[in-house]
C-alpha cells in the first residue's frame, strides 16, 4: 500500500498529495534519479524546511516515500533486506541546507539498510544547479567487521548521473559474494541457471537438467533457471542484454549468489555478467573443475584438477576496481595493482611448470606398471563411459570390489583396477574411469590425459551407456568425442547398456538402441545380463590367444626369452632336446614360433 513515511503532523494535504505523486514518477534502469524527479523533492524540500527521501527499485520504480525533519529521515521497513549482499534498493533524498555531504545517520542508514547506494541531493537557492554525493559499500570489511564505505562527489547532478550504476552494484556484490563462497553455517549457494539453444546434440531441455545435476552435486541449491533460443552466443554477454537484465532484476529477490551458464565463457564475458547481474558468474567448465576438486581423493588426482583449475583461471585474472568506468579511466588511473597481476600470473605460471613436472614423473611410474603387466601378459579391460552411467557399480559387481557408487555425476575421479577371473582365460584387470560429458573442459581431458592413457593401453573397451537415459545417443557422441581425442576409437569395445531393469522399451526398443553394435543389455544393481558380459569378455581373450605346446631347443634361448616376453608361460618342462613349453600366445605373434610347435599335442 502507497503512503507517505515519517511525521505528517501539520502538512497540509496538498503538499502531501505532492508526496504522493512521486510514487507515479520513474527512472531509467541505470539512471540515479531524473531531473523532474529531484527537481519536485527539492520544490518540497524548500517549502517545508525538511528532508524528503524517495526509495528506488533497480527497475526505477518508486517503493517508498518519506517525510523527515531538518536533519534525518525515517526509514520504512522493507520486507525484502539481504544479510549479506546489497538490498537493490538505493535511497534518494535532499538536505535541506544544500549541502550534500553524507551525514553519519546518512552512513548508518546505508549500512543498516544494505541500501546499493545512498544518494544526497542539494542546492543552495531555486537559482543553482543541482549537486548530488553517492555513498556506496567498498565491499570490504575493516579489521573490526565493519562493512567499509567509499563516497563519490559532491557532482553536478547531470554528472552524477553517468555513473554506471549496474556495473558498480554489480562489483559490489560480486566482492561481497566472494566473502560468503565457501559459507558453511548460512547454508548452500543459492544459483540461478542460464543457457541458450544452439542446435547442438544435446537438447536445450537436457543440457539444462543436466546443469542442474552438476549444480546439486556441487552443492549449490538453484533457484531459478532462464533459456533462450539465439542463433550465436552474444559477443559481450554470452546471453541477450535482455535476458541478462531480466536475471539482474529477479536475482535479487530470489537472494541468490552465484549464475551458472550452460557453456564456457571468455574471460570477458565472465567479467561483463558479474558487473551487470552482482553475481559471481562461473561457466559449466568451472563447475565441474570445481566437483572434480571435490571428487578427487589421490595425490595425482589433485594435482591433475589443480593444473586444470590454474589452465581454466590464468586468463580470467584481471585487475578489477569499483566500476566508476564512464567518469575515469587513462592517465593517473594505473597503478601498483597491475604489477600485483602480473606477480599472480608469474606464480601461476610457476605453479603449472611444477605440477606438469610432477604429473609426468607419475606418468613414467604408470608406464612402467604398465610395461610390467604386458610382460606378464595380463589382459586389461577399460571400463568407459558417460559419466553416472554405472561403471563403478559395474565394477563392483563384476569383481566384487568396494569401489564408491552413488547416483550423482563424477562420484568416482580416480581410476581403480580390479582383478577379475574368467574361465578358460583366467585373470584380467578391469580399470574403472573417469566418467565423460557433454562438453567436457578440453582442459580436463589435457590435465587427466596421464590417466586416461589407461583407456589407450588397454586391450578392450567396455562402453557402458545409461539405457534409461533419453539423450542415450547424445552420451554415446559424446564419449566417442573423447576416445577419438585420446585415439583410442579403434579399440575392440562392447557397449554395455545397463540400467536394463529401468528400461522401458521392449524387445524392438532395444534393438534399436544396439543399431548393429556389439552389446548387450545388463543390470548392475540387479545382476541382469552380467553372466552374459563374462561370456562375451572371455569369448574376446580367448579368441585373441592360442595355446600351444612348443619344444625350443636349447640352444635357441633366445626365442625362448622372446616367447616370454609376449606369450602368458602356463608350463614348462625340460627334456633331452630341449624346452617343453605349454604357453598362451597373441594371435599376430603366433606365427614368430610356429617352428616350435608340437603337432596333436
Amino acid at each position: 500500500m502507497k503512503k507517505i513515511h515519517g511525521d505528517l503532523s501539520n502538512i497540509r494535504e496538498s503538499v502531501a498529495a505532492e508526496l504522493m505523486e512521486l510514487y507515479d514518477l520513474a527512472v531509467p534502469p541505470g539512471q540515479l534519479v531524473t531531473q523532474e524527479m529531484a527537481e519536485r523533492m527539492l520544490v518540497l524540500t524548500e517549502k517545508l524546511g525538511r528532508e524528503v527521501a524517495v526509495y528506488l527499485t533497480r527497475k526505477g520504480t518508486v517503493e517508498a516515500v518519506s517525510l523527515g525533519d531538518t536533519a534525518t529521515v525515517s526509514l520504512p521497513d522493507f520486507a525484502a533486506k539481504s544479510t549479506r549482499r546489497l538490498s537493490g534498493i538505493r535511497c534518494v533524498h535532499t538536505h535541506p541546507g544544500g549541502d550534500t555531504r553524507l551525514s553519519g545517520p546518512d552512513i548508518s542508514s546505508l549500512r543498516q539498510m544494505r541500501f546499493d547506494c545512498m544518494t544526497a541531493i542539494g542546492r543552495r537557492s531555486p537559482a543553482q544547479r543541482t549537486f548530488a554525493t553517492m555513498g556506496f559499500f567498498t565491499g570490504e570489511e575493516s579489521e573490526e567487521g565493519t562493512p567499509l564505505v567509499s563516497s563519490y562527489g559532491p557532482l553536478p547532478l547531470h554528472l552524477m548521473n553517468k555513473v554506471n550504476l549496474a556495473q558498480l552494484f554489480g562489483e559490489i556484490n560480486r566482492r561481497l559474494g566472494a566473502s560468503v563462497t565457501h559459507r558453511t553455517e548460512e547454508g548452500k549457494e543459492r544459483a540461478v541457471l542460464a543457457g541458450i539453444g544452439l542446435g547442438g546434440a544435446l537438447p536445450l531441455e537436457e543440457s539444462m537438467a543436466e546443469l542442474k545435476r552438476l549444480a546439486d552435486t556441487a552443492g549449490a541449491e538453484v533457484v531459478a533457471s532462464y533459456t533462450q533460443k539465439r542463433e550465436k552466443p552474444d559477443g559481450v554477454f554470452f546471453l541477450g542484454k535482455g535476458k541478462v537484465r531480466e536475471i539482474a532484476l529477479d536475482a535479487q529477490s530470489l537472494d541468490a549468489d552465484l549464475l551458472i551458464v550452460d557453456d564456457e565463457l571468455s574471460p570477458s564475458q565472465q567479467r561483463n555478467l558479474e558487473r551487470e547481474t552482482g553475481l559471481r558468474v562461473i561457466d559449466r567448465t568451472a563447475l565441474i573443475l570445481d566437483i572434480f576438486a571435490q571428487r578427487a581423493a589421490t595425490r595425482e588426482g589433485k594435482l591433475q584438477v589443480e593444473l586444470a583449475q590454474l589452465q581454466y583461471n590464468l586468463p580470467r585474472l584481471s585487475g578489477q576496481g569499483l566500476a566508476l568506468s564512464r567518469l575515469g579511466g587513462g592517465i593517473g588511473t594505473r597503478g601498483p595493482g597491475e604489477t600485483k597481476l602480473e606477480v599472480d600470473r608469474r606464480r601461476i605460471h610457476s605453479r603449472i611448470h611444477d605440477i606438469q613436472q610432477e604429473i609426468d614423473r607419475m606418468r613414467a611410474v604408470r608406464s612402467r606398471h604398465r610395461a610390467r603387466r604386458k610382460e606378464a601378459c595380463i589382459p586389461v579391460a577399460a571400463l568407459v563411459g558417460y559419466t553416472n552411467a554405472g561403471k563403478s557399480t559395474l565394477l563392483n559387481a563384476l569383481t566384487e570390489a568396494e569401489v564408491f557408487a552413488e547416483d550423482k555425476l563424477f562420484a568416482t575421479l580416480d581410476p581403480t583396477t580390479r582383478r577379475l577371473e574368467l574361465p578358460d582365460v583366467g585373470e584380467i584387470l578391469l580399470t574403472d574411469t573417469v566418467g565423460f560429458i557433454q562438453k567436457l573442459p578440453h582442459a580436463l581431458v589435457s590435465a587427466f590425459r596421464a590417466t586416461l592413457e589407461e583407456v589407450c593401453e588397454a586391450d578392450m573397451l567396455l562402453h557402458v551407456v545409461d539405457a534409461a537415459s533419453p539423450n542415450a545417443e547424445g552420451q554415446i557422441e559424446a564419449v566417442v568425442k573423447v576416445l577419438r581425442e585420446l585415439e583410442a576409437l579403434d579399440k575392440p569395445t562392447i557397449f554395455v547398456f545397463n540400467k536394463a531393469d529401468a528400461f522401458t522399451g521392449g524387445e524392438a526398443a532395444r534393438a534399436q538402441m544396439l543399431n548393429g553394435r556389439e552389446g548387450l543389455f545388463i543390470s548392475a544393481r540387479t545382476g541382469e545380463g552380467l553372466p552374459e558380459l563374462k561370456a562375451r569378455l572371455t569369448d574376446f581373450f580367448r579368441a585373441r590367444d592360442v595355446q600351444r605346446t612348443l619344444l625350443i631347443p636349447f640352444a635357441e634361448g633366445r626365442a625362448l626369452s622372446e616367447l616370454h616376453a609376449v606369450a602368458e608361460i602356463l608350463s614348462t618342462d625340460y627334456e633331452e632336446t630341449g624346452t617343453r613349453v605349454e604357453a598362451r600366445i597373441p594371435l599376430e605373434e603366433e606365427g614368430r614360433f610356429a617352428a616350435y610347435f608340437i603337432e596333436g599335442a
